[in-house]
């Protein structure tokens, strides 16, 4: 499970790094160039909350291998392409994999460890796919300029194949068998509008930056709001109808659930837009190579692997709550460091002060995201794990696009029309101070948080057996 994290996060971002190679071996525009890394994104988020009510209703395992097996086959397309179309659908498949596959990793775990054993499991859970995000830009690097077998590009997706290939065959042997809930149903009115909603506003916010923001991006961002909200009207009316709907609303009514939500909005934000502006700073800014820049972000992986094991047993001893503080106030010092040390030198900043706040902000980050995913987990019965893992990985990518415009937007308008090291420090130090104030949001946000978990109106009504999911065989 936590190398199909793992997978994800990595592909998520290695494509960065072969857009260059991309753009001379396969002749591919600006535009095609954009949808190989923005099909892949909007398709991920799109689907997600779909491959979640699927979880429930076929079965985690099932799910997870079928998202697996598609996620390798469309990473072997991406590597086999020939033309810039067929790397555009083939990644935008590859998407659509990863949203069936990754809700069921939450969701595993949710139903698998029991509540003692789960905060360990979310912590690698958490920490694998921060180190896989960044492990796509050291190792993609890495495996180019290698160019194995005269691959070149190729390799960073045809590395998937055998990988794909093991984990496969160790989950069939290992992961739990479960049937879906025979009362859970998919709601196709459900799966297009809300689906519709997220691809009209993750579209332009995933390319609008790079075409300038044209026409079509506002028109599209504002047809999503009036999409979403007759999406959900008819997902209540179906509640009350006694149906199943697509998002289960009641789970809204829960104030830790609804906490953890917002917690994970502003989190993702102030991740997302960080990784994506230092990474400018450190390759364009101070002139380091794609390798270099990438292996800046090694302290920031060890620090977050190290808190991640703290983290687990704190939160066992002093609750979510009282971890996420800790988290943000370990983050915010290594934000004011990184703010303070471009603030005095600007472009001519030393790379050991990012590196070294890089490394502190991985430290508290690993307590938040362990702390709230567990949070937000605990208020919810086994048979929802499927949705509300898809729900929560759908807000998370939906706050990280909409950091990377907005966020990424000012930035930009600090850099200005004629970029200078200087100008790239003070846009990295004002995305900081930002970054900042994110984490204040998050700080607050925890005074909602229970100091037990609190259990939304449909946990607190006991399950009947017709709701737990049912044990396959183990011939399956």
């Amino acid at each position: 499970m936590l190398a199909a994290t793992f997978m994800y996060a990595f592909d998520t971002n290695v494509v960065n790094v072969a857009l260059p190679s991309l753009q001379r071996h396969l002749h591919a525009g600006p535009g095609a160039l954009e949808l190989v890394v923005g099909g892949y994104a909007f398709a991920y988020a799109a689907g997600l909350v779909t491959g979640g009510r699927l979880g429930d209703l076929c079965g985690y395992r099932r799910l997870f291998l079928a998202g697996m097996a598609a996620f390798t086959l469309a990473s072997g397309l991406c590597g086999l392409a020939a033309t810039p179309g067929e790397l555009v659908g083939a990644r935008i498949v590859q998407g659509l994999a990863a949203a069936v596959m990754v809700p069921q990793v939450l969701a595993l775990i949710t139903v698998t460890f029991d509540p003692r054993q789960r905060p360990g499991a979310l912590a690698w859970f958490g920490v694998l796919g921060a180190i896989g995000s960044v492990a796509g830009q050291v190792l993609g690097g890495v495996i180019i300029d290698a160019d194995i077998a005269g691959l070149g590009w190729r390799a960073v997706f045809l590395v998937n194949l055998p990988v794909g290939i093991i984990v496969l065959i160790i989950a069939r042997m290992v992961l739990p068998h479960r049937y879906g809930n025979s009362r859970v149903t998919l709601d196709p009115v459900g799966v297009l509008g809300i689906s519709g909603a997220l691809a009209l506003a993750l579209i332009p916010l995933t390319l609008g930056h790079g075409q300038g923001w044209p026409l079509w991006t506002w028109v599209s961002l504002g047809a999503s709001l009036p999409v979403m909200l007759a999406a959900l009207g008819y997902e209540r009316r179906l509640a009350r109808r006694g149906r199943a709907p697509l998002v289960d609303l009641s789970l809204f009514a829960s104030r830790g659930f609804s906490a953890g939500l917002g917690i994970a909005t502003a989190f993702m934000a102030f991740f997302a837009s960080s990784l994506f502006v230092l990474s400018l700073l450190l390759q364009i800014g101070l002139g380091l190579s794609a390798l270099h820049a990438g292996l800046s972000f090694g302290p920031f992986c060890l620090a977050a692997v190290a808190t991640a094991l703290v983290g687990r047993k704190l939160i066992a001893r002093l609750g979510a709550r009282t971890v996420i503080r800790i988290g943000c106030a370990i983050s915010a010092s290594g934000t004011i460091v990184l703010a303070g040390a471009l603030a005095a030198a600007g472009g001519q900043v030393a790379t050991g002060w990012v590196i070294g706040g890089l490394g502190v902000i991985g430290a508290g980050n690993s307590m938040i995201l362990t702390a709230y995913l567990g949070a937000t987990l605990a208020t919810v019965r086994p048979d929802q794990a499927g949705a509300v893992s898809g729900t929560l990985n759908t807000i998370q990518q939906f706050a990280a696009a909409t950091g990377l415009a907005v966020i990424g937007a000012v930035f930009y308008a600090v850099l200005g029309h004629h970029p200078t090291p200087g100008r790239y420090a003070s846009g990295a130090e004002t995305v900081a101070w930002i970054g900042l104030g994110l984490i204040g949001v998050i700080a607050v946000l925890t005074t909602l948080l229970p100091t037990q978990p609190e259990l939304t109106p449909a946990v607190r009504s006991t399950p009947t057996a017709a709701d737990e999911p049912a044990a396959e065989p183990a011939s399956s």
